[in-house]
């Protein structure tokens, strides 16, 4: 099958289907950790619309580690696909390694030890080197070096 080839589109190197998955699959975490809030949802019997409980702080972990997660997601998915153009594969890397960061940040949080969530520190290398990589394209492509 030949790939797609259209306007804009032809541009992009034959890799950024990487960094089409990693996007892909970090749908893939958010709809796992939404799914970890609901079932906490009917377990610690939190309805809605209310984000928080007052009495069930190990809902309020489940729900902290997703909001967190979608705080960060943005700018995550942001840079995944302006550094994928010019580093496609070290950018699929560390979109792949960001996504089992959030995991681990997730399944420590849930623990209830908020300090646990730490387990997935190794996610924010990965976050900056989506972003330095972002910067390093936006200076290649102003001609600024």
């Amino acid at each position: 099958m030949q790939p797609i080839k259209m306007g804009v589109l032809s541009t992009l190197p034959k890799e950024y289907g990487y960094v089409v998955l990693v996007g892909s699959a970090s749908y893939v975490m958010l709809s796992y950790l939404g799914i970890k809030v609901s079932m906490a949802r009917k377990k610690y019997e939190v309805e809605y619309p209310a984000m928080y409980s007052d009495s069930q702080p190990l809902f309020n972990c489940v729900q902290r580690a997703h909001q967190n997660t979608l705080e960060a997601y943005p700018p995550f998915l942001f840079f995944l696909a302006m550094s994928g153009i010019r580093f496609p594969r070290a950018s699929a890397a560390c979109g792949a390694v960001w996504i089992l960061s959030r995991f681990s940040y997730a399944h420590g949080y849930y623990t209830g030890e908020p300090k646990k969530r730490t387990r997935g520190a190794y996610g924010y290398p990965a976050m900056l080197g989506l972003f330095g990589m972002t910067i390093a394209f936006a200076v290649r492509q102003l001609q600024w070096v």
